[in-house]
C-alpha cells in the first residue's frame, strides 16, 4: 500500500504556485495516488447561483470575474492531468472550505504553500496553519520564498 492514496493540492493564483503544484504532482506520481485540487473564491462576489458554493466547471457564467478564475484553474488542473471530477472551484473561507473538501474526497494529505510568517501574521494565522490544525490528514505546507 502506498504512503499516500489521495492528495488535495490546494491553489491560489499566486507566482509561486506552480512550485506547489510541481511538488503535490510528483508526490501523486511516486505515491501513485489520485490528486485532486481545489481553490477557494474569497475575493470576488458570490452570485445568485443555483448549484450553492461550489463552481460548476462546465457551465459558463456572465460573470467576468467568475469565468476568469475559472479559466485559470482549469488552466492548472488541465496542466496537470487532474480528471474533471476531482477539481473543486469553491466560495468560502479557505481554510474552513480546504478541510471539508479533503474529508469529502476521503483525502489523507493536503498540500498548501505557507509563507512561515512571523509575528503579526503569525498571530493572526493563516490559511496554511489554520489547515494543519483543523485537518484530519497529513498536511505538506511547501515553504514559498519571498521576493
Amino acid at each position: 500500500m502506498s504512503l499516500y492514496q489521495h492528495i488535495l493540492l490546494t491553489v491560489d493564483f499566486t507566482e509561486h504556485g506552480n512550485d506547489v503544484a510541481s511538488k503535490a504532482y510528483g508526490l501523486a506520481k511516486t505515491c501513485q495516488a489520485e490528486l485532486s485540487i481545489v481553490h477557494v473564491l474569497d475575493n470576488i462576489p458570490m452570485p445568485d447561483t443555483s448549484y450553492g458554493t461550489v463552481i460548476s466547471l462546465t457551465e459558463d457564467s456572465d460573470n467576468e470575474l467568475l469565468e476568469t478564475e475559472k479559466a485559470k484553474f482549469n488552466e492548472i488542473a488541465d496542466r496537470l492531468g487532474v480528471a474533471l471530477a476531482n477539481r473543486w472551484l469553491i466560495w468560502g473561507v479557505p481554510k474552513q472550505e480546504i478541510v471539508q473538501v479533503a474529508e469529502k474526497i476521503k483525502a489523507n494529505l493536503i498540500v498548501v504553500g505557507s509563507h512561515g510568517r512571523h509575528g503579526l501574521a503569525l498571530v493572526l494565522g493563516s490559511t496554511a496553519n489554520a489547515v494543519l490544525h483543523h485537518a484530519r490528514c497529513d498536511v505538506l505546507a511547501v515553504r514559498l520564498q519571498d521576493e
